[in-house]
């Protein structure tokens, strides 16, 4: 481990690394699992009043795993895998560095550049052309369940759209974990009605580097957007400036802050964390205010998680999003 901390055990027997250090106890809670047979009314409740709702088991494991190999056979040239492994199984290759496998979209790079040195050209390259695959942006993102059961919480119906551009994220064990952000922040040329689905591609262990969620988070997100459109004015930014998501009122990344752990300690609120399995689904607002831990998995698994995002296309929504991601995209 990086850091020289103290035994103490965040939960479970578990310690949980952030960028910027160890998790204290009194700095986590649990993240509330929600059936997707719950009565709509009840999770649309549950989505409202914690700003989330974690969905167990939403989708077909099958599903996702299959997802899962397709993308680590794309990777595998990069020499990310561990030789004699499956791809499914997205066992990193230890022998290497992990700094040639650097996550994208983690806040390393300011204003969603290329993350990495030379020495990472080929994982990320490979690692982008992901988006772009059909088995991931046809099949995968076009989920007729995930649609539907947003479409249900909605209440949108038939107006219920998947935005194209998405995030397919990976975190290599020891890399730098994703800091502190809301989606608004990236998404305010629309209203801030969007549903973000944030699925784990595989089971990813209470250290593995899976996405943690601050408590109330969504009430914070709500006061902080407020607080930047008013330092906005006073800064005199126009319209457009005010939209960006690395104005000059934002850190360079566009995140809140790249620490959850001094996060936690300035806002006296905690992490609320847990482990996923290939089918979970957790669905939060554009407000909710989450992080991720670093991946110190046991067994060198490779965390992949994705977002996804939904809007009413009957509302006004955020069209810069209605493409592929690509890097210095602006968004």
């Amino acid at each position: 481990m990086p850091y020289a901390e103290p035994e103490v055990l965040t939960l479970d027997g578990e310690k949980l690394y952030v960028n910027d250090g160890l998790l204290r106890p009194e700095q986590v809670g649990r993240l509330e699992e929600s059936s997707p047979d719950l009565p709509v009314g009840e999770l649309r409740r549950r989505y409202e009043q914690d700003g989330y709702v974690f969905l167990k088991g939403l989708l077909p494991r099958a599903d996702v795993l299959q997802a899962r190999k397709e993308y680590f056979e794309m990777l595998a040239p990069s020499g990310v895998l561990k030789p004699g492994t499956a791809a499914v199984d997205g066992i990193f290759n230890d022998a290497k560095s992990a700094e040639d496998f650097p996550g994208i979209g983690a806040g390393a790079s300011p204003g969603n550049g290329r993350p990495g040195a030379d020495t990472a050209e080929v994982f990320v390259d490979l690692a982008l052309q992901a988006h772009y695959a059909d088995w991931y942006k046809e099949r995968f993102c076009k989920h007729p369940i995930l649609k539907e059961t947003i479409a249900r919480i909605s209440g949108w119906g038939d107006n219920t759209l998947g935005v194209r551009r998405s995030l397919l994220r990976n975190n290599t064990p020891g890399n730098k974990a994703i800091g502190v952000h809301y989606d608004q922040i990236f998404l305010r040329h629309g209203e801030p009605t969007s549903f973000t689905a944030w699925v784990p591609m595989g089971d990813i262990s209470m250290t593995g580097g899976g996405l943690i969620y601050l408590e109330n988070g969504h009430t914070l997100g709500r006061e902080l957007e407020a607080d930047f459109t008013r330092k906005a004015e006073e800064s005199g930014l126009t319209d457009d400036e005010a939209k960006n998501a690395f104005n000059q009122n934002m850190l360079s990344t566009g995140l809140l802050a790249d620490g959850p752990r001094e996060y936690s300690e300035t806002f006296g609120r905690r992490w609320l964390v847990t482990s996923y399995e290939a089918g979970d689904v957790v669905l939060h607002t554009p407000y909710t205010i989450h992080a991720s831990t670093m991946n110190f998995d046991p067994k060198n698994v490779i965390r992949v998680g994705t977002d996804l995002r939904f809007v009413d296309r009957s509302r006004a929504w955020d069209k810069r999003w209605d493409k592929d991601y690509e890097f210095n995209d602006g968004v």
